[in-house]
């Protein structure tokens, strides 16, 4: 079902969503694998990393929410079934195991970054057809740079 007053031509709505889907997979991944580090998050300065990856999870979700919800207002319905996105996401599995707190910030510090990339793709690719929701995304991706540059931050820091 696509809606009837949709201000931009099917093409371009195509384009778009083209462009923001792979995005939406890498934000539920990320969520998820930022859940899987908190829970497992081991050693030296653990309650400070422990404590940071919940807000980092809150911004994925509220992210992986807004670009959702861009999805449908644009008419298409977005997808997020776990196990589509399992196979879809960009993101590198996150370990099973318990991880130190310097290998936990490498590791998050590196799905933030390729998460990142991912965004700044699909902005490049949005822009022409769709400013609001290159708007949209530039928005998310400030907010997910700060936190990356958070997590660099803390890199060797935590004995």
């Amino acid at each position: 079902m696509s809606w009837k007053r949709n201000i931009l031509k099917t093409d371009q709505r195509d384009a778009v969503v083209k462009a923001m889907q792979p995005v939406l997979y890498d934000f539920i991944d990320l969520s998820l694998q930022l859940k899987q580090a908190h829970w497992c998050v081991k050693g030296a300065g653990f309650l400070p990393v422990h404590e940071q990856l919940d807000d980092i999870v809150e911004s994925a979700r509220k992210a992986s929410d807004e670009i959702a919800e861009r999805i449908v207002m644009l008419g298409v319905a977005p997808q997020g079934h776990i196990q589509t996105t399992a196979t879809a996401t960009r993101l590198e599995k996150y370990p099973d195991t318990f991880v130190n707190v310097d290998k936990t910030l490498t590791l998050i510090a590196d799905r933030l970054d390729k998460t990142i990339q991912g965004l700044r793709t699909a902005i490049a690719a949005v822009g022409e057809p769709d400013p609001i929701t290159e708007d949209l995304l530039i928005g998310i991706s400030a907010d997910l740079e700060k936190h990356l540059w958070f997590v660099q931050a803390h890199e060797g820091e935590a004995r």
